[in-house]
């Protein structure tokens, strides 16, 4: 038997994690090549410990984490500071992998069983990793209850007494027939029963998300279905599977099996499937469907034409978007934002910095009560977290810049009223030696030149007016950016070849080892609403918005000559914001 190396791995946030690390027995010479395992909810990392040596894979690391909250990890047991923290923990994981055991991502397949198969597929639709391959076991997206209506319950509940614990009624003679791992189950120290709400609830969320969505999803998949699953629904897995965007998936049922699919007494029928499935996948160059065109065809761009086609004119959708726009209309009467919104456009730079703001604004106290729940729509909502990570990720871009003893030129190519980079670089020891700031827009050139001013920046800064899809007048950006940024603005334009003359511009203009910092949109729950009930800044025209993949965005970053290095998204999957480095 293999031999586990106990080790422990720090996250984003600086908590340690443990985990677990059987090296390989390599011939001299031979390829890193690596398996990551993520355990069911309740458990740990060492419950998947059997399969390093029932995989026969000898000439692969395996990992297996403790994911945080759980087994020797650190944290309120079955609780994590929310689903999308513990998603980035993946992400986090991963890169430790590659930079402390030399494996890189695209050498790394991925097993992941029940509520860390959930995590792995959140992370691969929101992260677009550029891992081997995933195995997922009996996902659970959609967990029985069992009890009518428990779902909103749970969330009332939360909304009243904040975040509570609920324990698993789950049996173990109902996971598994092996009668070994009932027993290690019920004797096992480590095993935790409680679940907090918030992370209950945040796995429904993005379940639901990722399941609605896995066309977003470009890595080999394998999925693997008990036939006789008490724990979680068949449904949503069939349609995870099916909607899934690789071209390279396979699905398998196995009858009669439990719901620890990797823990059953006869899964060495599984297993086979996985060793199998993997070794196609380590056999041949890794090979992901090009997007560059996706806005000609593929489900998003099906999506947007849907969103743009007119309603008929008596359909009861039609009358219901009808009212929302009156109501808007009404709004606007009393909301300073929703006002602004249609004077200048909903996706306009001057409602951008009115959102930053976030400070609720109209007519007594009943317009600012509606200005207020304009400002806390979920999209407002994620438009501000997307500013925090834009700051977050310029300053590190910068960080890095000195570290070099390089220059920190700066330009943002659509810069709105340009706030979210003035206020990135409050608190720096050392302010950059220029700043460019460019909007199409004459009324952001003006409202961010007086930012500019009221900040004291106009000795290194400068707003003018540009535009962010002509290649030429970027390509001769001067003085020479060494940061270019690009936020909020290739969400509102459908056209992959504008974002390539856009992104040519920029590799024609950033320094060899530059940063660009740019932001995406590969989900948003109100899609309709947005296109069916807002204008936009183009003529008051309605705003339809093509969502792009976090892969698609990334190609087009790539095809232009950048290397992603980091990215950030907010809980909800809406926006990303991206961190690559220019490579010639």
């Amino acid at each position: 038997m293999r031999q586990a190396q106990s080790l422990h791995f720090t996250t984003h946030d600086g908590v340690e994690l443990f985990y677990r690390h059987w090296p390989a027995q390599r011939e001299p010479g031979q390829e890193k090549r690596a398996l990551v395992l993520f355990h069911r909810g309740h458990e740990h990392g060492g419950r998947m410990a059997h399969l390093v040596d029932e995989l026969n894979l000898p000439d692969h690391d395996f990992f297996a984490w403790d994911a945080r909250g759980h087994g020797q990890s650190p944290g309120t047991r079955g609780d994590s500071p929310g689903f999308a923290h513990s998603v980035r923990d993946v992400q986090t994981f991963i890169d430790h992998i590659g930079t402390q055991h030399g494996v890189p991502e695209q050498d790394i397949a991925v097993v992941a069983q029940s509520v860390g198969a959930v995590l792995v597929a959140t992370w691969a639709h929101d992260y677009a990793p550029q891992v081997r391959c995933l195995v997922l076991a009996s996902p659970a997206f959609d967990i029985k209850l069992y009890v009518p209506f428990a779902r909103p319950g749970l969330k009332l509940l939360r909304a009243w007494r904040g975040n509570f614990f609920v324990n698993s009624y789950v049996k173990p003679q109902l996971l598994t027939h092996d009668a070994e791992r009932v027993v290690s189950y019920r004797s096992d120290p480590l095993i935790t029963r409680p679940i907090s709400v918030n992370m209950l609830l945040g796995l429904y969320d993005a379940a639901d998300r990722v399941v609605a969505d896995a066309q977003a999803i470009q890595v080999p998949t394998q999925v693997l279905i008990s036939g006789s699953d008490f724990v979680v629904r068949r449904k949503p897995q069939e349609q995870f599977f099916e909607r899934l965007g690789t071209l390279h998936k396979e699905k398998h049922i196995l009858p009669g099996f439990f719901h620890d699919t990797l823990g059953e007494r006869d899964r060495s029928h599984a297993l086979t499937r996985i060793r199998r499935f993997i070794g196609e996948c380590f056999a041949h160059a890794p090979q992901r469907p090009s997007l560059l065109d996706a806005d000609r065809h593929g489900a998003s761009c099906a999506e947007a034409e849907s969103l743009a086609a007119p309603l008929p004119k008596y359909s009861p959708a039609n009358l219901y978007w009808q009212a929302t726009r009156a109501s808007l209309r009404l709004g606007r009467q009393f909301s300073e934002g929703i006002k602004l919104g249609f004077d200048t456009g909903f996706d306009s730079g001057s409602t951008l910095d009115y959102v930053y703001r976030n400070e609720a604004t109209g007519k007594g106290g009943f317009g600012k009560a509606v200005d207020r729940n304009y400002l806390d729509a979920i999209g407002w909502r994620g438009i501000r977290q997307r500013k925090l990570h834009a700051e977050e990720l310029l300053r590190l871009a910068i960080a890095r810049l000195r570290e070099q003893g390089r220059p920190v030129h700066i330009v943002d190519i659509a810069a709105g009223h340009g706030r979210y980079i003035l206020e990135a670089l409050q608190g720096l020891e050392q302010r950059p030696d220029s700043i460019l700031l460019r909007d199409y827009s004459e009324l952001n050139v003006d409202q961010g030149s007086a930012l500019i001013a009221e900040k004291g920046l106009a000795d290194i800064a400068r707003f003018v007016r540009g535009d962010a899809f002509d290649r030429a007048s970027l390509a001769a950006l001067d003085p020479r950016p060494t940061l270019a940024v690009v936020s909020g603005l290739y969400e509102l334009f459908p056209d992959n070849d504008l974002l390539r003359a856009s992104l040519g511009g920029l590799a024609d203009a950033v320094e060899d080892g530059g940063y660009l910092v740019y932001t995406g949109q590969p989900w948003h729950p109100q899609l309709e609403m947005i296109a069916r009930a807002l204008t936009s800044h183009r003529g008051g025209e309605a705003w339809v918005m093509r969502r792009r993949s976090q892969a698609e965005m990334d190609q087009l970053v790539a095809a232009a000559g950048f290397r992603k290095l980091e990215q950030r998204i907010d809980e909800w999957g809406i926006f990303s914001v991206s961190l690559a480095r220019r490579v010639r």
